[in-house]
């Protein structure tokens, strides 16, 4: 369940920055299969993956997170 919700917010985010899945998996390094498994919340990302997601997103760890950590 949390890695649905750790998903959802991956995903809002992303849609909130108007980023496709492509564009985001371009920007940050991250191959779009894997991506697309991270959002389906089918795929926990790894602490470094998170961290491409984020700084590509321009938002912290935290805010990232904070769902998934509550």
């Amino acid at each position: 369940m949390e890695d649905l919700q750790l998903a959802q917010r991956i995903r809002a985010f992303r849609k909130l920055k108007g980023y496709t899945q492509q564009q985001l998996a371009e920007h940050s390094g991250i191959s779009l299969a894997v991506l697309g498994a991270i959002e389906r919340g089918n795929r926990r990302p790894e602490e470094g993956v998170m961290t491409k997601i984020a700084d590509c997103l321009g938002i912290s760890m935290d805010e990232l997170t904070l769902s998934h950590n509550s």
